[in-house]
């Protein structure tokens, strides 16, 4: 598979594109084969070892009947992905081809960028996996994904404040806000991108609003 034939997107909700076509949801066949493809495309150097994924996909069932799932839904996600060489089971080691691009790697290298602030949003389309909000897999790599987004967001948006553009600032962070209404960081940026467009009324409000948050939050 040449490179970046394989497109997988975990951004906002899961999707595939090989060639120049998305996998049409039907193709997976089995809901564990998509799981298969998510594990391993946030796994570090995009390898899992068997045993970690029995426990995170198939924790109730013994070694046997894991195996033999596992098999199942790496069959199922070959025959989606079109290409047996994209993801590959040896030496009990599940391997998720380097050439395939993926929007997380992505939009971490840009966000590690002082000046890839823009493309690293512009990659950001929302949660991670939300259709697997539930999962714990998910959960410590949603979290830090999520706090990078708002990192980032502050970051943007004091940069619009210092080029005298208070108003693009307001208008990110108050969807921000709109999303993480305990976020300290987003909340008071768009107190200071309120109190610099001279809206210090806006800005004493969204206090109270931040206090009363917080206040209800912690009782």
């Amino acid at each position: 598979m040449s490179q970046h034939s394989l497109r997988i997107t975990l951004l906002g909700g899961f999707s595939v594109v090989t060639g120049d076509a998305e996998v049409d949801e039907r193709a997976w066949r089995l809901r564990k084969a998509r799981s298969l493809v998510k594990v391993a495309a946030l796994a570090p150097g995009r390898r899992v070892h068997r045993d970690v994924l029995a426990e995170l996909l198939w924790p109730d069932r013994d070694a046997a009947a894991a195996t033999n799932n596992l098999h199942q839904a790496l069959h199922a996600a070959r025959r989606a992905l079109g290409d047996p060489a994209a993801l590959a089971l040896a030496d009990d080691v599940l391997v998720l081809t380097p050439d395939a691009w993926v929007d997380v790697d992505a939009f971490e290298a840009a966000a590690a960028r002082p000046e890839g602030i823009d493309e690293a949003l512009a990659l950001y389309r929302g949660e991670l996996l939300p259709e697997d909000r539930f999962e714990e897999w998910t959960e410590g790599r949603r979290a830090a994904l999520t706090e990078l987004h708002l990192d980032l967001v502050v970051r943007a948006a004091d940069g619009h404040a210092a080029r005298g553009d208070p108003g693009a600032a307001i208008t990110a962070l108050a969807r921000a806000a709109a999303g993480a209404p305990r976020h300290e960081p987003v909340r008071r940026a768009l107190m200071r991108a309120l109190a610099a467009a001279g809206r210090r009324q806006d800005a004493l409000a969204e206090f109270e609003r931040l206090r009363t948050t917080l206040r209800d939050h912690n009782e």
